[in-house]
């Protein structure tokens, strides 16, 4: 696939997982820490059971960077370690997601810094 149809899978797949996480959000009493657990551990388990990665090959970006996209992250990084040893299964899901926790701290810092946080009325 080249072109259009990239951008086309990436978008349909990257929001149907916001549509999944709103339709949650809207019709059950989950709060979105809950929810942030479940698209994480789906994606574990996704990625475990071999259904994540051709999700990744068809929407890029639209799988990868969502939560589930975090879950593959981690269960691929531990995946790759285990065939070089124990240690490597440890340190492979770190290593797997370090520069994506990272990029989120620094400009999660940088965001405070430049905005006054406020909170909700009522507390």
């Amino acid at each position: 696939m080249n072109g259009w149809t990239d951008y086309l899978w990436t978008f349909l797949i990257g929001g149907g997982f916001c549509l999944l996480g709103q339709i949650l959000l809207d019709t059950t009493k989950l709060t979105a820490p809950r929810i942030l657990v479940i698209f994480v551990v789906s994606g574990v388990v996704l990625q475990a059971v071999g259904l994540y990665e051709p999700l990744v090959k068809l929407a890029g970006s639209g799988a990868t960077v969502p939560l589930p996209g975090f879950g593959y992250a981690l269960a691929k990084g531990a995946m790759d370690g285990a065939a070089k040893g124990f240690l490597e299964a440890i340190t492979g899901p770190i290593k797997a997601t370090a520069a994506g926790v990272a990029v989120a701290i620094t400009f999660g810092y940088l965001v405070s810094l430049i905005f006054t946080p406020k909170s909700p009325k009522g507390n």
